[in-house]
């Protein structure tokens, strides 16, 4: 299969996880599952955009430094302290920003234009009719569709929506991720290396990426190359796991626990034409059928393996799209090559222009220190095992929201 083959195969097996009420603060990064309409009126009411006093225009309009307009102030107007409802003519009231304008005042003159008069004003300045007045629904009308179903909520969303008075929104919840990696060479960061261990960064790094796609993240650790502890593990933690994400085990060695556990349990394992990233594995476990995907354990292959299948998976179960990150095109600043037959993901750096992404470091899927270095992935075609300088490219970003 290709990686999009591969991807389309994955997406086909899972749906939006179901949705439910939640608070407006728990819905940041999530998917809406309603329309959102307003409730009320924005703004609820005509108001004053300024500090001043609240008038008629039909009493100001020759107001001037030469010949201002001396009018009575009836008293004062404050934001959620309105006692004065109604102005007749011939008269003032102070009005602070945000305050409902008296029935039968139309314009506002502020501070600057006055004396600041408190118990007469006089105005040295004619304002525009209706100047500085907010009118009721300019914004936004009672039943107006402000936020479509599947919108991903930012702040200003949350915003829109408690100004409307919505305390709760009907959202697709994160999904738990349970991340474990596989191998008794392995040590957790802090301890003591013996001399064939390494730190287990695999887990980190997945726990990690999950995390920023909005998901809950577990990190289990690591697990030893035995069937039986590894089935153990699984099962214990399938009951907290909207979706299980390995790593390690799933290539052609005597030792890959991965494959010869799940084989047995209905998870496909199998190539992808890709690389790094070849061996692969997914399917459904344990008597909920929690999806699993099953990725290769070098480090870099498991971050390309997530950015391609593991991140659309996330994507589906939480509402979002697109599922899969977008691809930019631009130009290499440096002359590559490929293995002919597979899609090759080279580590980048991309400059957000069509003019230049630049390969980080070689190919090896064990060099996580150009995998940190580097900001997207250069993909090169299977059919094509030389590029020169200046030649076009697709580039997938990473670290951008979309």
């Amino acid at each position: 299969m290709t990686p999009a083959e591969y991807r389309q195969r994955i997406l086909a097996e899972l749906e939006p996880m179901p949705a439910y009420p939640q608070p407006l603060m728990d819905c940041l990064g999530l998917a809406v599952a309603e329309d959102i309409h307003a409730e009320v009126a924005l703004p609820g009411f005509d108001n004053s955009s300024m500090d001043g006093y609240a008038v008629r225009y039909a009493d100001v309009t020759t107001a001037s430094a030469e010949t201002p307009v001396r009018l009575p102030v009836l008293g004062e107007i404050g934001a959620g302290q309105a006692s004065l409802l109604a102005l007749p003519p011939g008269a003032a009231a102070k009005i602070m920003t945000g305050a409902p304008l008296p029935a039968g005042a139309d314009t506002v003159v502020p501070y600057e234009w006055t004396d600041r008069g408190v118990a007469e004003v006089e105005i040295r300045k004619t304002p525009e009719e209706a100047q500085h007045v907010r009118y009721a629904g300019e914004d936004v009308a009672k039943g107006d569709l402000l936020i479509p179903a599947g919108t991903v909520l930012g702040p200003r969303h949350l915003g829109l929506i408690a100004s409307v008075g919505r305390a709760q929104v009907a959202v697709r919840p994160r999904p738990r991720v349970v991340v474990l990696s596989t191998g008794t060479e392995l040590r957790e960061p802090g301890e003591t290396l013996g001399h064939d261990s390494i730190y287990d960064g695999n887990s980190f790094l997945l726990a990690a990426a999950a995390r920023r796609a909005g998901a809950i993240a577990y990190r289990v650790g690591i697990v030893p190359d035995e069937p039986r502890a590894f089935m153990t593990a699984l099962s214990d933690q399938l009951v907290r796991a909207d979706l299980v994400v390995t790593s390690g085990g799933v290539s052609m060695g005597d030792y890959d626990v991965v494959k010869e556990a799940l084989t047995p349990e209905g998870v496909w394992f199998g190539p992808v034409n890709m690389q790094p990233g070849k061996p692969q594995g997914f399917g459904r476990i344990g008597e909920e059928r929690v999806p699993v995907l099953c990725l290769p354990g070098n480090p870099v292959s498991s971050f390309v393996s997530f950015e391609l299948f593991v991140l659309p998976a996330l994507r589906r179960l939480m509402g979002m799209t697109p599922e899969a990150r977008p691809v930019r095109r631009a130009a290499l600043t440096h002359p590559v090559r490929s293995p002919k037959g597979k899609e090759q993901y080279l580590r980048g750096w991309y400059d957000g222009s069509r003019a230049g992404v630049s390969p980080i470091g070689g190919p090896g899927s064990h060099l996580i220190g150009d995998l940190a270095g580097a900001n997207c992935l250069i993909v090169i075609p299977p059919d094509t095992t030389a590029l020169d300088k200046d030649a076009e490219v697709d580039v997938i970003e990473l670290d951008v929201e979309f």
